[in-house]
């Protein structure tokens, strides 16, 4: 089984690996590949299985990203997802070889990726990456990690920019997100419904330039829940378990 590049010739026809047959994320994953499309001007390449399968790498350099991290002449990975029965594969070995050949052609002098302290729904297994060969180079709370792998030893050493520590004051729920992920968009309007249900005063941001995304106060842009100016989570919850974080956020207060 081999890999495919989507580029914008192929991108309206080829599937990206999120939301199979799912009818209410079908306006997401078309903003997903608009949002794609436009982030292959400034240099992003997403390869995947030539198969109906999640398992897939998306990276651009790290100039170019839409998170708040300083890591000049890096290559950045979006997302490297590998998953179900295609797991231990060599799939992701796979995928994180061609975003490094490409980082070297380039002549960049690594690849930089956010992970989490653990396991986390929508993170990157920390193990893999220090399995290859990446290394610790910043933290940030409450459990976001930046790990890097670097051929040029006087290269920079990659950081989190120190604004995301300016998080939402509006009361309530607000949730921070970008196209980059059909999940978030697509369940938005569910999570309204549940917060008006109980009262609970709810704010969306999108996201929508790479200047925005790099002074935001996320770390993980693609999506970010806070409650009454406190960070929670960086998970796309579904509504039922939104429902119950309310619930649970409503009777500790």
């Amino acid at each position: 089984m081999g890999f495919i590049q989507i580029t914008k010739s192929n991108i309206e026809t080829e599937h990206i690996c999120c939301a199979f047959g799912a009818k209410q994320y079908e306006n997401a994953v078309n903003e997903k590949k608009k949002w794609l499309a436009e982030r292959m001007d400034d240099g992003l390449v997403f390869y995947r299985l030539d198969e109906r399968a999640k398992v897939f790498i998306e990276y651009l350099p790290a100039e170019m990203a839409w998170v708040p991290i300083q890591a000049p002449n890096y290559m950045y990975i979006n997302c490297l997802w590998v998953s179900g029965k295609y797991k231990n594969n060599g799939y992701a070995k796979q995928l994180l070889n061609y975003c490094k050949e490409d980082a070297i052609n380039r002549g960049m002098d690594g690849i930089v990726h956010i992970v989490g302290k653990k396991n986390y729904p929508y993170l990157s297994d920390k193990r893999f990456f220090e399995h290859m060969g990446f290394e610790l180079v910043d933290q940030a709370g409450p459990y976001f990690q930046l790990v890097a792998l670097k051929w040029n030893e006087q290269a920079v050493v990659p950081s989190f920019k120190k604004q995301v520590k300016t998080f939402s004051k509006d009361k309530g729920i607000s949730i921070y997100y970008t196209a980059q992920c059909p999940f978030a968009v697509g369940i938005l309007e569910e999570l309204r419904i549940v917060a008006e249900n109980k009262s609970v005063h709810f704010n969306a941001y999108r996201i929508t330039t790479k200047e925005d995304a790099q002074n935001s106060p996320i770390i993980w842009t693609t999506f970010g829940l806070f409650y009454n100016g406190e960070f929670i989570t960086h998970e796309i919850l579904s509504s039922n378990k939104f429902d119950k974080l309310l619930t649970k956020l409503l009777t500790e207060e």
